[in-house]
């Protein structure tokens, strides 16, 4: 079986962080590396070229497939801070109606500036993925 394209690498994090373009979205990715990091307890790591992840987990689907997978992160990109929780967000409505401007994807949510954003609402949000995966698979720290 094939394994995930998105694989932790060794690449330093405050190396990434602080190289992040423009100005504004790096401000935003160093907050959001501190958030993440009190909300989770984690260590991060980089995954792929450009994932934040905290914690990871094992997955073994009904599939037989299987893999190593980042549990929370975010993803600095250009047009928005991409904030990934696993399994997604189905079931955190009332958390997210009270966040602020934002989309979403299947296992992501995508935010403009961060200013823009309750901050304490993002890290409920944060705590309540890790929780919800947990039920799931084991979250563990990336060592």
């Amino acid at each position: 079986m094939s394994q995930n394209k998105t694989q932790a690498t060794g690449t330093d994090v405050p190396t990434f962080l602080h190289a992040v373009e423009p100005p504004g979205r790096r401000e935003d990715a160093l907050q959001l590396d501190a958030l993440f990091r009190r909300v989770t307890g984690f260590t991060p790591r980089l995954w792929g070229p450009s994932i934040i992840g905290y914690g990871a987990y094992h997955y073994v689907y009904d599939s037989g497939r299987e893999g190593d997978f980042l549990a929370t992160g975010f993803a600095p990109r250009k047009a928005n801070m991409v904030v990934y929780i696993m399994p997604g967000y189905s079931d955190f409505s009332d958390i997210l109606q009270r966040l602020g401007p934002h989309k979403l994807g299947k296992s992501c949510l995508y935010l403009g500036r961060l200013s823009q954003v309750d901050q304490d609402v993002l890290a409920e949000l944060i705590r309540a993925g890790l929780d919800d995966l947990n039920t799931r698979w084991p979250v563990r720290a990336e060592p």
